[in-house]
């Protein structure tokens, strides 16, 4: 019998299988089988239902790696460039701080240099990223302590009191794809909209119906809405949250100034790019917090405050979770399917609770220090994971890259 176990993040939901056991001999890298007692697939890890022989028998010989992404694996890859995009491939032009790609001949990453296998321009070319010695780079348990921090200076999130949830059905993870309807009742039982008056989530709110959903219509901002996006980042950079990441990054030399850093913000999640066919149809803070819809599917939509009021306007139906990583207090991470006026959304993970600046911060660090690969975090002593994607088909600035997506993706035990 399987059983949802409550995890601390949002992605995975661990399978239990009482009283079975089951050997990996033969089977490493198998496809997922839903009638197998534990399952030996490249993604089990992420899932948590691997054999228990899964790690000696089928990851002996493989190199140490970043686990590949369980969420949304077409959509947030579609940025990512191909190898023939690159006039020379064994070069690090154009790909520096790109995640790992085993197709490539060489790699321009942080971790390149402790594998051995960076292309020879790497140095010459990446250095002036901060990385190209491992012990100049921005480290993990730095990142950890970072966002700790960040995590005790979010005092606008929500109370316990402010929020009830309805959860309702648990499905495993082989089950997303079903489409079918578990949750007779709204997620959001009550949402204390008070909080929806603070300076932050009022600026916020103006935001998420500034875009047209559907990809392949260009957007073309008002002066209301750019204002309305200055307004926000002004509002956020008030906040103890942002001034935390932002001393973080200033210490670390990434950005010399304030000002340096909102307008870096601004070009990163606010400036357009062509998802679609239409020039300009996309941007970083549309994908993550408003959502698209492209061929037919919901797209990003990794905000709990943009689903409760679609909710509320009965455009959401909540159909089912895989992972409720219920914590003491606010935040908490819901791995959730739902459908959207229609469109579904097979698997999202998203904050519970979180003030505007909380995820704006976290998502920002993480693409700033680890774009486009798993950026290990810890919130509360809880472990959780967030990956970034960068849109490597335009950049803006001196070669900058633009959000391609950013969400939670795990956590570790």
């Amino acid at each position: 019998m399987r059983a949802c176990v409550p995890l601390i993040v949002a992605v995975l939901c661990r399978l239990a299988w009482a009283g079975q056991t089951e050997s990996c001999a033969s089977r490493c890298h198998e496809k997922f089988d839903r009638d197998a007692a534990c399952q030996c697939d490249r993604r089990c890890p992420w899932h948590g239902d691997c054999c228990e022989d899964y790690e000696r028998l089928c990851t002996a010989d493989e190199d140490p790696r970043e686990p590949e992404p369980f969420l949304e694996l077409e959509e947030e890859t579609e940025g990512a460039p191909a190898s023939d995009l690159y006039a020379a491939p064994n070069s690090c032009q154009g790909r520096c701080l790109e995640a790992f790609d085993k197709h490539h001949l060489c790699h321009c990453n942080a971790r390149c240099p402790e594998f051995g296998n960076c292309c020879e321009d790497f140095e010459s070319l990446c250095g002036h990223e901060g990385f190209s010695h491992i012990s100049d780079a921005i480290t993990k348990e730095e990142l950890q302590s970072t966002s700790e921090k960040i995590y005790r200076a979010d005092t606008n999130k929500a109370q316990k009191a402010d929020i009830v949830l309805n959860s309702q059905n648990c499905i495993s993870p082989s089950e997303t794809s079903d489409q079918v309807d578990r949750c007779p009742e709204p997620l959001f039982t009550y949402v204390n909209e008070k909080l929806f008056s603070k300076p932050t989530y009022a600026a916020f709110i103006n935001l998420l119906n500034n875009y047209q959903r559907a990809t392949g219509h260009g957007e073309h901002f008002t002066a209301q809405q750019l204002a309305e996006q200055d307004t926000f980042l002004r509002e956020a950079m008030k906040t103890a949250v942002m001034k935390e990441l932002y001393g973080f990054l200033h210490q670390q030399n990434r950005y010399s100034t304030e000002q340096e850093f909102v307008n870096d913000l601004k070009n990163m999640w606010f400036g357009l790019y062509a998802r679609g066919k239409e020039e300009r149809d996309s941007g970083g803070f549309e994908h993550v917090f408003s959502g698209e819809i492209k061929k037919g599917k919901v797209t990003g939509f990794h905000n709990w405050i943009q689903f409760y009021m679609q909710e509320k306007e009965g455009l959401v139906d909540y159909y089912s979770h895989i992972c409720d990583g219920r914590w003491d207090s606010h935040p908490h991470v819901l791995a959730l399917q739902f459908s959207w006026d229609g469109y579904y959304k097979e698997v999202s993970s998203t904050f519970i609770g979180s003030s505007p600046e909380f995820e704006f911060a976290l998502y920002s660090l993480c693409f700033i220090v680890r774009p486009g690969k798993v950026c290990q975090l810890s919130l509360s002593g809880h472990p959780l994971a967030i990956q970034t994607y960068t849109w490597d088909k335009s950049t803006y600035g001196n070669g900058k890259k633009y959000i391609a997506t950013a969400y939670v993706v795990s956590s570790t035990q």
